[in-house]
């Protein structure tokens, strides 16, 4: 079941990010429009895209995070895998499981390492100069 789902999940999100995709949302919006002095502009002509709408938007809510959960951890698994391969600290592997303190401390860290690596790299030209 959740194979089947994770593949459905997949091409669903993948057809609905098509331009063919808003193209035709857009058109069967339009045809709605014109449609509505032939209804009066009734409350069932309301209901009728309100409804469509409400159900597609709560269905794709659910399609689209399944996909993208699963994108999110394809990648977060790549990352691991190099850092585990490199010269890179391997402690970092695992960090997305930490909250949001220890990101933002950690994340501290890594710009004030950044700044001490770049002053060296600037430090070591201006003495080749």
């Amino acid at each position: 079941m959740e194979r089947m789902f994770g593949s459905f999940a997949t091409k669903v999100s993948q057809w609905s990010g098509k331009p063919i995709t808003f193209s035709l949302a857009f058109l069967l919006i339009i045809i709605w429009g014109i449609t509505g002095p032939l209804f009066n502009f009734s409350e069932t002509w309301q209901l009728v895209v309100n409804t469509g709408t409400t159900i597609i938007t709560f269905l794709m809510v659910f399609v689209l995070q399944n996909s993208q959960n699963r994108d999110s951890r394809a990648l977060q698994m790549k990352l691991d895998e190099l850092i585990i391969s490199s010269h890179a600290a391997n402690r970092y592997v695992g960090i997305e499981k930490l909250n949001e303190t220890e990101l933002r401390e950690l994340g501290a860290r890594l710009e004030e390492h950044a700044k001490r690596l770049n002053q060296k790299a600037t430090d070591l030209s201006i003495d080749h100069e």
